[in-house]
């Protein structure tokens, strides 16, 4: 009889170290990334454009896109304003926004569908999230407003531990450009 209670035992406690192991941690967000990205977006009509630059973020919510191809433009925001500064045009556009990309709320409600990848929804919409090896966010996918399928491919990822100045963050641009909304 004991030696089938060690038996059960030992067959127990390897099926729950076999199911942790199997079971992928939570997305988690550093304090502060730097990475490169590939963005595609797909209309319905299965045509594409494809976005490549780099990318800041820090909490809370401040990002700053990059693009180098296939125009030069800076994105920025806090969550609450967004500005886009396009190179090519000379144009700076400050918008307020109501929804953005809230990363840490999207990851906040990922659950995994399987091996380093998650499901999360969040404000109506689907999201797809890929993580790498070390649980580094490595992809992003969902449908945005227009109904485009949006995948953002992220490379060269650090992780930071402190936030990014807010200076840092921010979309700088000549006197020169014209502006629209301020």
């Amino acid at each position: 009889m004991i030696k089938k209670l060690r038996y059960l035992l030992f067959f127990l406690c390897g099926a729950l170290l076999f199911a942790q192991s199997t079971v992928s941690p939570p997305v988690t967000l550093p304090v502060s990334f730097k990475a490169h990205f590939k963005q595609t977006i797909t209309n319905d009509q299965k045509k594409q454009i494809i976005y490549r630059g780099k990318i800041d973020f820090s909490t809370p919510n401040h990002f700053k896109w990059r693009y180098s191809a296939p125009t030069k433009k800076e994105v920025c925001t806090d969550g609450v304003k967004l500005r886009v500064v396009d190179h090519d045009l000379e144009q700076v556009s400050n918008y307020m926004i109501d929804k953005g990309l809230d990363l840490p709320a999207i990851l906040k409600s990922a659950k995994p569908h399987r091996k380093s990848v998650y499901v999360a929804k969040y404000q109506g919409k689907s999201y797809t999230i890929q993580v790498n090896n070390r649980q580094e966010l490595s992809r992003i996918a969902y449908k945005d407003d227009l109904d485009n399928t949006v995948l953002i491919v992220f490379s060269k990822m650090r992780y930071g531990k402190k936030k990014i100045p807010t200076t840092q963050m921010k979309c700088g641009f000549p006197d020169t450009y014209d502006r629209i909304g301020e």
